[in-house]
């Protein structure tokens, strides 16, 4: 018989198995980032690499992979290993503390509340030349996360003056201060803000995503603790991406029903239900994994 802890324990669940093939792309660094923020991070931040393999596994994730992506969190600081016998538990850094937390604020609170808009954009020009590949992704990365757009090379825009301050601590972290120049204010009404929306986000391929999100996950129940903690990761693995993507543009500028509401809704309804569960089942994979020699 397979030890409980195996990948094989979760049984011949049709609705896991067909979503860890539909995960079989996600890399494993990302999942192990979920399983961080969902459960380690709220514990003290401390936990079993048999819990973590353990979770990975149930998510289609070869031990081998886990390992790497283990290897690869410590490599970038973001963990620390100690050693207990043949037993290794893991410990979050500040830097991979302050990272997940960032992570779970943005992740949790995006599209929580509808947002009443002042009319006020915020432009920035960033120029980083283009042998500076690294600087561009890195500069580009941060400004997605918090939901700007490019609708031209070195151009950034968004509808929210209130992220005067992020844009600017991340700017200063970059050391583009002297590259850099921001402004905020109502727009002057000089051409066509449908094209420059259309320009600096693909909305087309969000709403699909957020309709493939409902039609997924809206409706779903779990038949046991073990399905709850996978349902559970899954959901958030897929949210997680909606913050990159979607500028959370008020009502104002959208021509039409937006479904981001609908599918903020599913996600924090079904995150709360399942809560209980998971978090129940990772206990028990947890204790297992202190236990196991």
């Amino acid at each position: 018989m397979a030890p409980r802890d195996s990948p094989t324990d979760i049984g011949p669940t049709a609705g896991i198995a067909e979503h860890q093939r539909e995960r079989s792309s996600a890399s494993a660094r990302s999942l192990l980032l979920t399983v961080l923020g969902e459960f380690v991070l709220p514990r003290q931040g401390e936990t079993w690499t048999g819990a973590l393999i353990n979770a990975l596994g149930a998510l289609g994730v070869e031990e081998k992979s886990a390992r790497q992506a283990l290897s690869r969190a410590a490599g970038e600081g973001l963990l620390e290993s100690v050693r207990y016998g043949r037993k290794v538990r893991w410990n979050l850094t500040e830097a991979g503390d302050r990272l997940l937390r960032e992570g779970t604020e943005r992740i949790y609170g995006f599209m929580r509340k509808p947002r009443a808009w002042d009319g006020r954009w915020l432009v920035l020009t960033a120029g980083v030349p283009e042998t500076q590949r690294q600087l561009r992704h890195r500069l580009r990365t941060k400004l997605t996360w918090l939901g700007l757009g490019s609708p031209s090379p070195a151009l950034w825009v968004i509808p929210d003056a209130s992220k005067e301050a992020a844009v600017r601590e991340v700017i200063q972290e970059l050391d583009l201060t002297e590259r850099a120049y921001a402004w905020t204010g109502p727009s002057a009404g000089i051409g066509d803000t449908a094209k420059l929306i259309n320009a600096a986000w693909d909305l087309d391929d969000v709403e699909k995503r957020y309709v493939r999100f409902i039609e997924g996950f809206e409706g779903r129940a779990n038949s046991c603790d073990r399905e709850a903690l996978v349902n559970q990761l899954l959901l958030i693995q897929e949210w997680r991406h909606f913050p990159f993507l979607d500028p959370d543009l008020p009502a104002e500028l959208l021509d039409h029903a937006w479904p981001g509401p609908r599918a903020a809704a599913v996600f924090h309804d079904l995150h709360d239900r399942w809560h209980r569960r998971a978090q129940a089942e990772w206990d028990r994979m947890d204790q297992d994994a202190a236990v196991r020699h």
